[in-house]
């Protein structure tokens, strides 16, 4: 069976081909600036042989034609027709209330998509457009939502209602979702695979630490509290975000400097995080060069962005009564060995300790803690799309009998 994973943003398409009789990625691929000049198509396979185009991509069907052929192609191709494709998965950042985990999609799933398209404005509209072009070209296909806010749908009422008055979350919604679930999901899966432990006997927090970063406490396999929100923004400091704060903070700038509710928006979302208090980058490789070469704000940008996510650790150790490990994923967290040490540092005496040769790891699944630490470490590479084709296998691979579609 071969699934296509599919990431449609407002101007881009990433996509992977993965088969599932051996979860491999076949094919690799983006499409950026669609709807914009100089549109540009790459492509590589898994022997590392690469594909690229640029051609116009007007809108978001003509981009997932272009995949298609890219795919098919004879020289750098990695099927023969689009038929061997036996079903997609769509990445959806918002199910709201309506998704408790995935779904085949059909029109109620796309009603309730664009339902949603209030809470995520800049990713449910161009998630529901890539379902619809990949319908036009694929109309006999089975496809799958996999949203982003499924797997924290688990949280207790306790854990996701603001303490605002009632009816904003009966008329309105306002509630904490949480987002980066399928990653969250991921990584907890394989850290009860590396402590040997059914899942349903784990406590742990997954630390999904990117440009956006998010941590959930999972217990039992199941999201029971997470630091986003009502929208990513709440929660740690991250590259261009600011988390949380007194919520007094929005209506005091708002009136100083004069701006507009879209303007304190565009504050907090595009020019805040570490971006923000260094004054220099969201680039966590930046920061730490020029913390290391003197730079006082992104050396406070760092200790800033470290001590929240200490402090989460602290707090979902509490929620869970007890931690079996700590999982740090995602861009920084595979890759930063300075950023996992700030943060754990100074957390023996909760059985915390890492060692420092395993840690100067980068993006390998492995165990950094000492032996004798009483909390496991473990950095986990994510893998969202697999994820989101094993979702879109277990919703639909009985139908298919692992048998390619007739031919369109």
């Amino acid at each position: 069976m071969k699934v296509l994973v599919i990431n449609a943003g407002s101007s881009s398409l990433k996509y992977q081909l993965i088969d599932m009789a051996d979860e491999s990625a076949l094919a690799v691929g983006l499409c950026e600036r669609i709807g914009i000049d100089n549109s540009i198509i790459t492509q590589k396979r898994s022997d590392a042989k690469k594909y690229e185009l640029q051609t116009d991509l007007p809108n978001h069907k003509v981009a997932l034609e272009e995949v298609i052929k890219a795919l098919t192609d004879p020289e750098v191709g990695v099927i023969g027709t689009m038929s061997e494709i036996n079903a997609v998965g769509h990445r959806v950042v918002h199910g709201g209330e309506n998704f408790t985990s995935s779904a085949i999609i059909d029109e109620n799933v796309e009603e309730a998509i664009e339902g949603c398209f209030e809470l995520a404005p800049l990713h449910n509209p161009p998630n529901l457009t890539g379902i619809k072009a990949c319908k036009e070209i694929m109309p006999n296909v089975p496809m799958v939502a996999v949203f982003d806010t499924a797997f924290h749908q688990t949280m207790p009422p306790y854990a996701y209602m603001y303490a605002l008055p009632y009816d904003c979350y009966e008329k309105y919604g306002v509630r904490k979702y949480g987002f980066h679930g399928t990653s969250h999901k991921y990584v907890a899966m394989r850290a009860a695979a590396m402590l040997g432990k059914p899942e349903k006997e784990t406590k742990l927090i997954t630390c999904h630490l990117g440009n956006g970063s998010s941590i959930a406490a999972v217990r039992g396999g199941k999201s029971i509290e997470t630091s986003m929100g009502f929208t990513p923004l709440e929660g740690l400091a991250m590259g261009t975000r600011c988390g949380s704060l007194d919520p007094a903070v929005i209506p005091f700038l708002m009136e100083k400097e004069n701006l507009t509710a879209r303007e304190i928006d565009t504050l907090m979302n595009k020019k805040s995080g570490v971006l923000g208090v260094s004054g220099l980058s969201n680039d966590f490789r930046d920061l730490d060069e020029a913390a290391a070469n003197g730079n006082k704000r992104a050396e406070l940008a760092l200790q800033l962005f470290a001590y929240r996510v200490k402090k989460y650790i602290g707090e979902y150790s509490a929620v869970l009564n007890g931690t079996d490990a700590i999982v740090f994923t995602a861009g920084i967290g595979e890759n930063s060995a300075s950023i996992r040490q700030r943060i754990l540092m100074g957390l023996d005496n909760v059985g915390i300790s890492i060692d420092e040769e395993k840690n100067k790891i980068r993006g390998e699944e492995i165990d950094i803690s000492t032996d004798e630490a009483s909390v496991r470490v473990f950095v986990i590479p994510t893998n969202e799309e697999l994820a989101i084709a094993r979702e879109t296998k277990e919703l639909v691979g009985d139908s298919i009998k692992n048998e390619p579609l007739p031919a369109l």
